[in-house]
């Protein structure tokens, strides 16, 4: 099940030679439920699907820093949704809320709230 994720959150620093992993602002961490755990990043702008582990950066810094090769693939002004995953037994899942954090164009916390399913439409 979707544990957590940050939608729309803008890489602010790209380092290459950082040994490897996603450096985020500890206040979007702790919202999203993402310390220290494996994330994913779906970057939006071009397409690229990476995994890799969050550390936590200066609270109310904004910091989205795509650390090691990874900064190959996603550059900064880049718009990127980072997310986990948790395994749950049966009983839990069925009421498990997800914790998505909604980010202004600073990465500035605007909403939390589980995430919504889209609607169907008939067409």
């Amino acid at each position: 099940m979707l544990g957590g994720k940050i939608h729309r959150a803008t890489v602010t620093t790209a380092n290459l030679e950082y040994e490897g992993s996603l450096t985020l602002d500890e206040d979007l961490l702790d919202a999203a439920g993402l310390a220290g755990d494996a994330v994913d990043i779906w970057d939006i702008t071009n397409g690229s699907r990476l995994t890799a582990y969050a550390l936590a950066g200066p609270r109310s810094s904004g910091v989205v820093c795509v650390n090691g090769a990874a900064a190959h693939h996603v550059h900064i002004g880049d718009l990127v949704i980072i997310a986990n995953f948790a395994s749950l037994g049966d009983s839990e899942a069925r009421s498990w809320r997800s914790r998505t954090v909604f980010v202004d164009s600073e990465n500035r916390m605007m909403d939390r709230r589980p995430e919504r399913l889209p609607i169907a439409s008939s067409v």
